[in-house]
């Protein structure tokens, strides 16, 4: 099984630039399943009812989410009724999960939304490796195979350990959160795919999706303008995952990188 996973989308833009080339590349990738982290796919931050249709329209089989996910209140009854909407499993919340289970005939896949704890306080999350263990064990009971993990974290070094900690017990894991590809995509000693941060999907002339110039006074005027998406020419990052369906283990793993000159 070919696994796509799609960077943080961010904004309007970002879904627009996603509707645009993701069709494509499952289709020249030969993709059998992608998970979009959509936390920030709503302008502003979070995610809404229509930039989630947007996701699931341009190819998402499951939407994964992090510590933005629960920020707008119009995605909670979603979260609800959508099983294929998750936000991180170990925040403190009463409204959505973090686990998905999804049939692809042949195989079922579990899908894993975690949070980190490293400077992610003010979310509250729990001990994602408690969690994981939990998730994971569920997942094996509900006779996933092929079981995919989206850690939406801050630290590489968190990312990392959880990254050896599952090693052999999930095909893949992948961070999210920091907005920024790593070069680390690999296997893992045991067979788990791996990469510390997917990047993100959105305009490529800014500062983790926002505007250059505000971030830039903010850092060095201590500026309080209120975070705006760039627009401009955008690009999608990600990672492709070759997956043997028998054993659950990752036999290849591809960085993607798509651009644009112009929207």
């Amino acid at each position: 099984m070919r696994v796509l996973f799609v960077g943080d989308v961010c904004g309007s833009v970002g879904c627009r630039y996603a509707a645009r080339v993701l069709p494509r590349l499952r289709a020249e990738e030969k993709i059998d399943f992608t998970v979009i982290n959509g936390e920030n796919s709503a302008d502003g931050n979070g995610i809404l009812p229509h930039s989630a249709d947007m996701l699931f329209s341009c190819g998402a089989d499951v939407i994964s989410g992090g510590n933005h996910t629960l920020r707008r209140k119009e995605i909670h009854t979603a979260l609800e009724d959508n099983p294929f909407l998750l936000r991180p499993d170990n925040l403190p919340a009463e409204v959505g999960k973090g686990y998905a289970l999804v049939d692809c005939g042949p195989v079922q896949v579990a899908v894993i939304n975690l949070s980190g704890q490293f400077f992610m306080d003010r979310d509250k999350p729990a001990n994602p490796f408690l969690a994981a263990d939990a998730l994971v064990e569920k997942a094996k009971q509900d006779g996933a195979r092929i079981i995919l993990v989206d850690f939406h974290a801050e630290a590489t070094s968190e990312k990392r350990a959880l990254g050896y900690y599952l090693d052999g017990k999930i095909s893949a894991l992948v961070g999210t959160h920091t907005h920024v590809a790593t070069a680390d995509a690999q296997i893992l000693p045991e067979g788990t795919g791996y990469i510390t941060d997917l990047g993100m999907t959105g305009p490529i002339h800014s500062v983790l999706g926002v505007k250059k110039d505000i971030i830039i006074d903010r850092l060095r005027n201590n500026g309080q303008q209120k975070f705006v998406l760039e627009e401009g020419p955008c690009s999608l990052s990600g990672c492709i995952f070759d997956i043997d369906h028998k054993t659950g283990k990752t036999t290849a793993v591809k960085p993607v990188f798509c651009s644009e000159d112009r929207l």
